[in-house]
């Protein structure tokens, strides 16, 4: 049975997460300091360093929500489609969706590299959305429906080209025309490694 104490201290840190999420998706991580957090929040700085460790630790824990969610959602927009092809194009499709909504493409997209740094950044993203790529490229090749390419070079290769693609429709001031151009380039792309069933030879 969950205690007084711990209820309390699940609502500091949800209060202090919806609270980064806000301040984070509407202005840049550098012009935010910890005390403002803790203020509008209406907690104490002892609360955020108690529960993040700061607010490098909150901006962590906010884009790994974001990441987990992303993450959610796309597995549940591909899950009823049985064909693999129709699941990567279905999954591009939502993950462009995504990066178009402002505190994903904020927070993690276009203040993520600076915040967490580039190393960092690439680790989480990876962890999260990185090994959806790879489970949906494992199930191609499980059916027989992808060229004879090794299952993680296939995953990084689209990984990469989605990220580069988001990143550049987050950048851009004419968002909807970059998003459906970005989602039929990605198409083309599948449609080049994603057979009929029948692998050409080498």
């Amino acid at each position: 049975m969950e205690t007084l104490r711990e209820k309390y201290a699940e609502n500091t840190r949800r209060t202090l997460l919806d609270t980064g999420l806000r301040l984070f998706t509407e202005r840049d991580y550098a012009t935010i300091s910890a005390e403002e957090l803790v203020r509008t929040a209406g907690l104490t700085r002892g609360a955020l360093y108690h529960h993040f460790d700061g607010k490098p630790g909150l901006f962590e824990a906010v884009f790994e929500d974001l990441e987990r969610q992303a993450t959610e959602r796309i597995r549940a927009a591909i899950a009823p489609l049985p064909d693999p092809r129709e699941r990567a194009y279905r999954g591009a499709d939502a993950f462009l969706d995504v990066c178009a909504e402002p505190a994903y493409r904020n927070i993690v997209l276009q203040q993520g590299p600076i915040a967490l740094g580039w190393q960092r950044w690439r680790e989480l993203d990876h962890l999260h959305l990185g090994s959806l790529v790879l489970d949906i490229v494992n199930a191609a090749l499980d059916a027989g429906r992808l060229r004879p390419h090794p299952a993680h070079l296939v995953a990084r290769a689209f990984y990469g080209a989605l990220t580069e693609l988001s990143l550049t429709v987050a950048e851009t001031d004419k968002q909807e025309q970059a998003r459906a151009q970005a989602a039929a380039l990605v198409r083309d792309l599948i449609g080049g490694v994603v057979t009929d069933g029948v692998t050409p030879p080498t």
